[in-house]
């Protein structure tokens, strides 16, 4: 029972972390991108930054889907037969 609850704390602290690493990662692409592509074509901008916005909230809403699958696993874990 104790190596059960080990692993899904890990595994809880490993979702957490390394989504977090993969949302900062892509929003500095996108960022970067999104710097590069206004100062191409400044014209574009209100519609890239609208398209850079909805990207923005769609790569922070899977980070938080994952948060939520590592909260549903620390505090009503499916893996612990009682």
């Amino acid at each position: 029972m104790e190596h059960v609850l080990g692993s899904v704390a890990l595994a809880c602290g490993l979702i957490i972390g390394l989504g977090a690493i993969g949302a900062c990662i892509g929003i500095a692409l996108m960022g970067g991108k999104y710097l590069e592509a206004s100062a191409r074509q400044p014209e574009l901008m209100n519609e890239l930054q609208t398209k850079m916005f909805l990207l923005a909230g769609l790569i922070d809403a899977a980070f938080l889907i994952g948060v939520g699958i590592a909260m549903l696993f620390a505090f009503a874990n499916p893996f612990v037969a009682k």
